[in-house]
């Protein structure tokens, strides 16, 4: 690779802009195409948090201030039963080091994408419509095939940024992109809600019901007074029907998940019926499983996966998603244009790291968090009132503040980033 690479990558997210982005600040005069297989970038979706190395990661490219500013100043879950009464609260902890459930990041992907695709949008080539079909390498590039335009063009690395069901996983592995995929067994829609249902409170709301069903609203900043509505359903792996119903409705699309969600939801009390008729009403609607990529590799020499497409990982996803990115670019400028080096040096950091994350969440978290039984209820909910009445939540991240208790880290070498010039 010349000190001037020329880099494609599919798919154009959190993962692919910060990787966009520190590689420009590792070779400013980088070639960078991004291939996207919608006709625009998608700036929706449901909010995510930061955490871990990430946050380290956003105050060196110099964008914490803004991400804080465009946060949705969550301040805490609030815990209701089915007449709207709170009986706990989880709130956040106001330091960045130890994290509660509400993070202190916490931003809508479209806004955070906004943010990280400002600085670059005008650097990089953008073809929409586009994915790539196959690609070949040998010692000296990739070469790709482009699916609709039938193009065939080489470059020096193949990111795959295309997500949980990456095809060029597939062809990297030889397998089905389904393979790596690995249901957590909890499955969620997103949506606007036009109108703020939380009434001005910067708690979200969490009302469970039995079946392992779900409804959240989260504050939304906007002015206008909105709110964001989610409806979740868990099954477990021995529920083989219920998951096979719910994975069905998500490959049939919206419409086809909403009729499911309408019929899971009808009678369960609180607030369903006023977010069900908003779900209705929205513009911006999406629908996904709980899942966890777990690829035994992310590198193939000139051909590596990044983000969701190679460890995405629910909970920690996008913070991992920011790290990959950095990563990536460091490793090019720490082994000084040897692509296949930097390559094998990002899979040996990243993967094992990933993988620690992956297993810390565990298979179970969002089924034990939303249990299918009054019984199963009625223990989650007596455990979560003790540990908030008593405070045991807030002690315990004191005790860990207090004895230098962190979040786990990714402990990256010292990337040789050279200065920033004056704009």
């Amino acid at each position: 690779m010349s000190t001037s690479p020329n880099v494609l990558i599919s798919g154009f997210g959190i993962a692919a802009s910060v990787y966009a982005s520190t590689l420009l600040r590792a070779y400013p005069n980088a070639t960078i195409t991004i291939v996207e297989r919608d006709p625009e970038m998608r700036l929706t979706g449901a909010s995510v948090d930061i955490r871990s190395s990430a946050v380290e990661i956003i105050k060196w490219m110099g964008c914490e201030s803004e991400i804080r500013d465009k946060t949705t100043k969550e301040e805490g879950v609030e815990m209701v039963d089915e007449n709207g009464k709170s009986f706990a609260k989880l709130m956040a902890t106001g330091n960045s080091e130890v994290q509660s459930i509400t993070s202190e990041y916490e931003i809508f992907r479209g806004d955070l994408a906004r943010i990280f695709i400002r600085p670059i949008k005008d650097k990089v080539n953008m073809i929409f419509n586009e994915t790539v079909e196959s690609y070949v390498q040998d010692e000296d590039s990739v070469t790709v095939t482009f699916a609709n335009s039938q193009e065939v063009k080489s470059y020096d690395l193949l990111v795959a940024a295309d997500g949980l069901g990456s095809r060029i996983r597939g062809m990297m592995l030889g397998t089905k992109p389904s393979k790596q995929v690995h249901d957590e067994g909890a499955y969620a829609s997103f949506f606007v809600i036009e109108k703020d249902l939380l009434n001005g409170s910067k708690l979200a709301q969490w009302y469970s019901t039995t079946g392992g069903r779900a409804i959240f609203l989260r504050p939304d900043p906007d002015p206008r007074g909105r709110t964001r509505g989610h409806f979740m359903n868990t099954a477990w792996a021995s529920d083989v029907e219920g998951r096979a119903k719910i994975n069905a409705a998500l490959r049939g699309g919206n419409e086809t998940y909403m009729q499911y969600v309408e019929k899971e939801f009808a009678n369960v009390g609180w607030l369903a019926p006023e977010v069900l008729k908003a779900m209705r009403e929205t513009t911006d609607f999406y629908c996904s499983k709980f899942a966890q990529v777990r690829s035994p590799r992310i590198q193939d020499g000139r051909v590596v996966l990044l983000g969701d497409a190679g460890f995405a990982c629910p909970g920690i996803g996008t913070s991992l998603a920011i790290m990959g990115g950095h990563v990536l670019a460091g490793e090019l400028l720490l082994h000084n244009n040897d692509v296949k080096s930097a390559t094998k040096a990002y899979e040996e950091l990243m993967l094992p790291f990933a993988k620690a994350q992956q297993s810390t969440m565990g298979d179970y978290a969002m089924q034990v968090l939303n249990p299918q039984t009054a019984w199963g209820l009625w223990i989650r909910n007596t455990i979560l009132w003790a540990l908030t009445k008593f405070r045991v939540d807030r002690i315990g991240v004191w005790v860990a503040g207090k004895l230098g208790v962190k979040e786990p880290r990714l402990k990256m070498p010292a990337y040789p980033w050279p200065a920033l010039k004056a704009e």
